[in-house]
């Protein structure tokens, strides 16, 4: 069933030219947080688990074959936490050696290097591409790489898809059919009232926690400031929470804007696309993550 709500491509604070990078960097971390963050008796799981099982859930034996890119990787986001869950998941004979698992790229059109470099080098199965990376342009030797090598690539849009307009979105579905094997676009917000409740409860939330974030694991005090003060750090998260939902697309819109996404191929390159998504919840009964998962038909 259609949202009650149209779609608004309102604009989001966060990605405003103006919008202090040392702030923006925070948003960043914080919304890295509602990844990951896994509470006991309250969560199922974290989102990025969540993500995790639905990738291995879908793609079944599968997901050995593929190598992961995200495209708008940020600061890092959920795709370290997303390869840890998977990969722990996979049976032993899977991974004969440590770098065995399953691969994971970050990559984004304003790369985070110092960020993706800590990362990376907390796993083998984890890496990145310093040089900015247009999703609706990837480069081919990027892709190209591990198709030589029989992979498939998979491109992830965590917490992203939303931010793209009509036109680019249809340009990044165009590139994705024409170079890659399949996409995910998981998102934690939805085009619903109800689904514009939990930024405005992680609003409140970072204000319960930041005094533990800001000193014992970014050890910016500076933070509290523009959390208490001046609150910045929450009326940004709440503000660009609720323009996410109302920018979020249906799996009927993503299908629509592929359809008509000008592949080469046209219509009949279209139709060897598979497209699956439902919410998944992992926090009751408002924490949900909405996906699709597009595959070529086998």
């Amino acid at each position: 069933m259609a949202p009650l709500l149209p779609r608004m491509h309102l604009f989001e604070i966060d990605d405003q030219p103006w919008f202090p990078p040392w702030l923006r960097s925070k948003v960043q971390a914080a919304l890295t947080i509602a990844w990951t963050t896994h509470i006991p008796f309250l969560q199922a799981q974290s989102p990025a688990q969540t993500v995790a099982n639905l990738l291995s859930d879908t793609l079944g034996q599968a997901v050995f074959d593929h190598v992961f890119i995200d495209f708008c990787a940020g600061g890092g986001g959920p795709t370290p936490s997303i390869e840890r869950h998977l990969n722990a998941t996979l049976p032993p004979s899977s991974q004969q050696n440590e770098k065995d698992g399953v691969q994971f790229i970050l990559t984004d059109l304003h790369p985070h290097v110092p960020d993706w470099k800590k990362a990376a080098a907390e796993s083998s199965h984890l890496s990145y591409v310093a040089d900015p990376v247009d999703a609706a342009n990837a480069p081919a030797d990027l892709v190209g790489q591990y198709k030589d090598k029989g992979k498939k690539v998979f491109r992830l849009f965590n917490l992203a898809f939303h931010h793209f307009d009509d036109p680019l979105a249809r340009a990044i579905l165009k590139n994705t059919v024409e170079t890659s094997d399949g996409f995910g676009i998981f998102e934690l917000q939805d085009r619903t009232l109800l689904g514009m409740l939990p930024p405005i409860l992680f609003g409140i939330g970072i204000m319960l926690l930041a005094p533990y974030y800001a000193l014992c694991v970014w050890h910016a005090p500076w933070t509290l400031v523009f959390t208490y003060l001046i609150p910045i750090l929450p009326f940004v998260l709440v503000a660009d929470g609720i323009v996410s939902a109302l920018r979020t697309r249906t799996p009927e819109e993503v299908a629509h804007l592929l359809r008509t996404c000008g592949a080469e191929g046209g219509p009949a390159e279209i139709e060897k696309w598979e497209l699956k998504s439902g919410k998944k919840t992992f926090m009751w009964p408002i924490g949900r993550v909405n996906w699709i998962i597009a595959t070529r038909k086998r």
